[in-house]
């Protein structure tokens, strides 16, 4: 069958994958060179004894704005900046209660911060998802949603129960995604086949569903929450204001520049 980055449906249910319209996750490593970083994975979690119910979550907010995008790359290929981000359907954890979460439902509402992490019950891991989680108010007030991704399942749960001080997460104020089956780590090209997790992967998508900023960490680096809420404010800026541009390390109130040969100088003889 064939597939398109920008019609890509995953389904994460343990149980049932579908593609609609969509490319072959194969095709994502056809190298399949191991990568050489190795990370201790805790013993296995036995998930819960009693069933659940899933139920819906989703943005409500909605707003007009510009449009920003850029045609970066063919279909065929990976999901790069510029290119609509692949959708995804799965089960997270989100207040105590395991909810759905479809990544279109913020699309033409919200932005998104979609972020992986290797595993539930790490080191490095924990510390980036709280700091988020202390940081999501100030991601609201930028019309921002934040969504945490990972190979785990049940532990999810688990995790947010257990206390910061035991290594755990406590309540968190935003989803954390079950990636079980892995397509959402392999469509979005960090996936490690040989160890069965994912790298520490970084998207923001903007309220079109274009991704407009990507990072990747091996195993061992955590990302820094500041500069992720400078790209996002940086990226609204001109999207807002599409006939300038923000120099290295802008930050809202500082001089922008204008994208041309003689308009530029006003910002070079001001620094």
């Amino acid at each position: 069958m064939a597939c398109s980055a920008s019609s890509t449906i995953l389904s994460s249910n343990p149980t049932s994958f579908s593609c609609k319209s969509a490319r072959s996750i194969a095709s994502l490593n056809p190298s399949n060179k191991p990568f050489s970083q190795t990370l201790t994975i805790p013993k296995g979690f036995n998930g819960l004894k009693k069933p659940f119910q899933s139920r819906s979550i989703s943005s409500s907010n909605s707003s007009s704005r510009r449009s920003f995008v850029v045609k970066a790359t063919a279909a065929d290929e990976l999901p790069l900046v510029g290119n609509k981000a692949p959708d995804f359907e799965a089960e997270a954890v989100f207040d105590q209660e395991f909810v759905n979460v479809k990544l279109s439902e913020y699309i033409g509402k919200k932005y998104v911060i979609l972020f992986f992490y290797p595993l539930d019950f790490t080191f490095v891991c924990p510390t980036e998802i709280t700091a988020f989680s202390d940081r999501h108010e100030d991601f609201e007030k930028l019309n921002t949603e934040i969504l945490g991704v990972s190979v785990d399942s049940f532990s999810h749960l688990a995790w947010v129960q257990t206390d910061r001080k035991s290594g755990g997460l406590g309540d968190l104020k935003y989803p954390l995604v079950s990636d079980i089956t892995k397509s959402i780590s392999k469509t979005y090209g960090v996936f490690i086949p040989d160890q069965g997790i994912a790298l520490r992967g970084l998207f923001i998508i903007d309220k079109e569903g274009v991704i407009q900023h990507s990072t990747i960490n091996n195993l061992a680096i955590g990302r820094s929450v500041d500069e992720t809420m400078r790209t996002l404010q940086a990226l609204q800026y001109v999207q807002e204001n599409p006939d300038e541009v923000c120099p290295a390390g802008w930050k809202p109130g500082e001089k922008t520049m204008k994208p041309d040969t003689k308009l530029s100088k006003e910002y070079f003889s001001a620094i």
